[in-house]
């Protein structure tokens, strides 16, 4: 079964440096198949025959915590979840090119709920939220995109719970798993 594993924080602003080929060599030598890293900000692809994704989520932490000395958490899903999940994107998200279109992937324990209670109601005339699943659909133009209250996640309780890729990335990444 193919994965999608995103590490949360890594490579940004010089902090949590991580290797994306030597975190592919390490992932290689645990006996993942097929291992792609995407782009410079902690994504990979690989095919395993562990088909729990808790498990999958641990050996991952413990691979970057031995190699790396750094407790990132990360996000697992499987290639079939991720293609499910943008089959249900609203019509709205990744439609607009003037705006700003993002997947926000819950880090479990943390669910959906809790996001949206913590972040609270999306403001409708500066935005779009909707979830699927462990992922939350969000879209804001850019010309108000600082008065959107999503765009205010950073340095919120809700921002340790969860790891942001945009819809570019997001679909790329299922592309390569399936």
């Amino acid at each position: 079964m193919k994965y999608v594993v995103l590490l949360r924080g890594v490579n940004v602003g010089g902090n949590n440096k991580v290797s994306m080929s030597e975190l592919k060599r390490l992932f290689e030598k645990r006996g993942f198949l097929n291992v792609q890293t995407y782009l410079n900000s902690g994504n990979i692809v690989f095919e395993s025959g562990v088909d729990n994704v808790d498990s999958l989520k641990m050996i991952c932490e413990t691979i970057i915590a031995n190699a790396f000395g750094l407790n990132i958490a990360v996000v697992v899903v499987s290639g079939a979840e991720l293609s499910e999940t943008l089959k249900h994107a609203p019509d709205w998200w990744n439609n607009d090119e003037r705006a700003k279109h993002n997947a926000i992937f819950v880090i479990p324990p943390a669910d959906t709920k809790e996001i949206f209670e913590q972040v609270g109601e999306c403001r409708l005339e500066f935005e779009k939220v909707a979830a699927y699943g462990r992922i939350i659909f969000w879209s804001a133009p850019l010309v108000t995109f600082s008065r959107a209250r999503w765009s205010k996640i950073v340095g919120t309780q809700a921002y340790n719970k969860v790891t942001i890729r945009n819809a570019s990335t997001t679909i790329n990444l299922s592309k390569l798993a399936n």
